[in-house]
């Protein structure tokens, strides 16, 4: 197995509060850019943050090829731009498209505390919702969220309800007409639903 192409970035391991938001496509033009997809809600936080970490894919073929590096790395973003529905980017220390191209698959990565602030105290970022408690008006626990699904015009909350055997699997829309409140501190959200509307 060859030895991975030397990077200019030392290795860094993820922090604590790293979410993955995006995904290396390919090398874009001749002088280092590279095109970046971003995860659902990941827009906001590669736009907004200067660090990066960078981490191998995890499946695929690429996972298997992927030279760069063999751990996590942290890279600084020199420009970044919108292209389509993805994002260019040139990184400190990618001068050329050969460099550019051994990142293809590189999974990114931001630290949470790097997100910038939501406009409107009832936005909220995917990442903080995962692993809250939903209950309905009468208190009665729903479930916990394992997952967001973005089905165009609105998010579904996906819950897992394991007081019931086998554990039952909850889709609530995140729209105001059945969320009531989210807390976060509280770790839980209060909707208008009842236990029998998935039957």
């Amino acid at each position: 197995m060859p030895a991975p192409t030397p990077v200019p970035w030392q290795v860094a391991a993820l922090p604590p509060d790293a979410v993955l938001v995006g995904h290396v496509h390919d090398a874009w033009g001749v002088r280092g850019w590279v095109r970046v997809h971003g995860v659902p809600q990941g827009g906001a936080a590669l736009a907004h943050a200067r660090r990066w970490f960078l981490a191998p894919p995890q499946e695929g073929p690429r996972a298997r090829v992927f030279d760069a590096f063999a751990q996590p790395v942290q890279v600084q973003v020199r420009q970044l731009r919108r292209h389509g529905e993805a994002w260019v980017a040139r990184l400190d220390g990618v001068d050329d498209r050969t460099v550019a191209e051994s990142l293809r698959g590189a999974q990114v990565y931001v630290a949470r505390a790097d997100f910038p602030p939501t406009d409107d105290p009832d936005e909220f970022y995917w990442v903080d919702l995962i692993g809250l408690q939903v209950v309905n008006r009468a208190g009665l626990a729903l479930g916990v969220v394992r997952e967001l699904l973005s089905t165009g015009p609105h998010a579904v909350l996906c819950l897992e309800d394991t007081t019931t055997h086998p554990a039952r699997q909850r889709l609530i829309p995140f729209v105001s007409a059945y969320v009531d409140r989210v807390d976060l501190a509280a770790r839980r959200i209060t909707v208008d639903w009842q236990p029998d509307y998935d039957d």
